[in-house]
């Protein structure tokens, strides 16, 4: 990622003057345990880069001071946005660590995202404890339930306030995290002490300044299942195609990391590389070719290739304003048909989709331990009072970046970088259709 001239300086509510429960814990060992408050690390840590004047990050972790009196605490959480292997894990892990380790007494979940806030739509509060929480870490998608689209932030501080809440938990995506800014902004308007930290949500892997999203792993992990099906499908048919779309709206990170994954496959498409009328028929010359020489094929594309070149005049939203795309799987199997039926050629294709099933299951372990570190360091950095940031990993070392960082670009997939280059050496597709 290119090192842009921005702040990363973390926000905070006031001085912490309170004592940390957590110096009990660790006795002699706290000055090894505790943070300093100026520890950071390099955003660039390329060894041919002047370090001098490059740009730093905050350390996560625990202080040995607080803002927030653990006694007089109360805590919010919602979760926002589609489903996400990982959710429940983190739910589950702020609220065991605010209990267990803070010893707050009062947390609450609050139902069907940025909705849940607002009177008007009915939906009750949970309170949330170790007991209530204590399994769901064992299934998919959220015990709080979510929605898309904004809601007004000056309702959700009027509920905020009411409840006495100080800290305000968010796990969402880049529109999930502008709200919460704006709902920060207002809080700060009304000289109202609240706390908003974020634990971004992205299965794509696309926010920027953390090396990669929870759940990610495992949702690339459930794809090589999909892949290898339609792996096994192609083999069965003379010129039998498995055609397999992943999620990836503006980054193919998920079809990069499946596609390395299993080496089954022979193309593999990404919003990232250029796609139009010249690209796509020289990738079906190219499958033509493929099927020639031994008769089978598996192509994996994201759900974002071709939007611009598939796009009509009449352009529809969702809720959080997001374009709905053209189903980029479905147009390319309509083109592969017709393209192959017109050469003559006896082919037999099988598409699959397993974005939905891939979103609601359950983290694998690497990912369960990756939530958990972001619930604990999301708590530590709410109780020292600081706000206005997320929490993630970068360069391995668990961090703080200010939301206005976070979602100010997309982290995309460089075509120009190793990560690209293996993709093109594992299926041997050509590194640009058009030539």
């Amino acid at each position: 990622m290119t090192t842009p001239p921005v702040d990363f300086t973390i926000k905070e509510l006031g001085e912490r003057t309170i004592a940390s429960p957590l110096q009990q814990r660790v006795g002699d060992d706290a000055d090894r345990y505790f943070v300093d408050g100026d520890s950071r690390i390099y955003l660039d840590d390329h060894v041919a880069h002047d370090q001098a004047r490059s740009p730093t990050l905050e350390l996560a972790g625990p202080r040995k001071n607080l803002y927030f009196d653990p006694a007089t605490t109360r805590i919010g959480i919602v979760t926002c946005g589609g489903l996400c292997p990982g959710l429940n894990d983190v739910i589950r892990g702020l609220v065991m660590q605010a209990w267990h380790r803070y010893g707050v007494r009062h947390v609450y979940g609050f139902r069907y995202g940025y909705r849940g806030f607002i009177p008007e739509h009915g939906h009750d509060v949970i309170e949330l404890d170790p007991e209530a929480v204590s399994e769901i870490h064992e299934t998919g998608g959220t015990i709080l339930g979510s929605s898309r689209g904004e809601q007004n932030e000056s309702q959700i501080v009027d509920r905020l306030q009411q409840m006495g809440i100080n800290i305000l938990f968010v796990i969402g995506g880049d529109g999930t995290i502008r709200g919460a800014l704006a709902i920060a902004k207002e809080a700060e308007r009304r000289s109202t002490k609240i706390a908003v930290v974020g634990i971004p949500k992205t299965i794509d892997n696309d926010i920027g300044y953390i090396d990669q999203s929870f759940g990610f792993e495992t949702a690339y992990s459930e794809a090589v299942e999909s892949i290898y099906g339609a792996h096994n499908e192609a083999k069965a048919a003379l010129n039998g195609i498995g055609l397999v779309k992943l999620m990836g709206r503006e980054s193919g990170s998920i079809a990069c990391h499946a596609t390395l994954a299993t080496s089954h496959v022979n193309f593999t498409l990404i919003p990232e590389s250029p796609y139009d009328a010249d690209v796509e028929a020289g990738f079906l010359r190219a499958l033509t070719q493929r099927l020639e020489r031994r008769h089978h094929a598996v192509v994996v594309v994201a759900e974002g290739v071709g939007q611009s070149y598939l796009q009509q005049e009449e352009k529809q939203h969702d809720a959080s304003g997001n374009l709905k795309f053209i189903d980029i799987g479905l147009h390319l199997k309509d083109r592969m048909a017709a393209h192959l039926n017109a050469a003559g050629m006896p082919h037999g294709i099988k598409y699959i989709d397993p974005s939905y099933l891939i979103r609601s299951v359950p983290a694998r372990p690497p990912d369960s331990v990756y939530c958990w570190r972001l619930a604990q360091n999301a708590v530590h950095a709410a109780m020292c009072g600081k706000t206005e940031m997320v929490v993630g990993a970068w360069h391995g070392r668990m961090v703080h970046v200010p939301m206005t960082c976070a979602i100010a670009a997309r982290k995309n997939v460089d075509i120009l970088s190793d990560l690209w280059l293996s993709v093109l050496e594992s299926t041997d597709q050509p590194v640009d259709f058009k030539d």
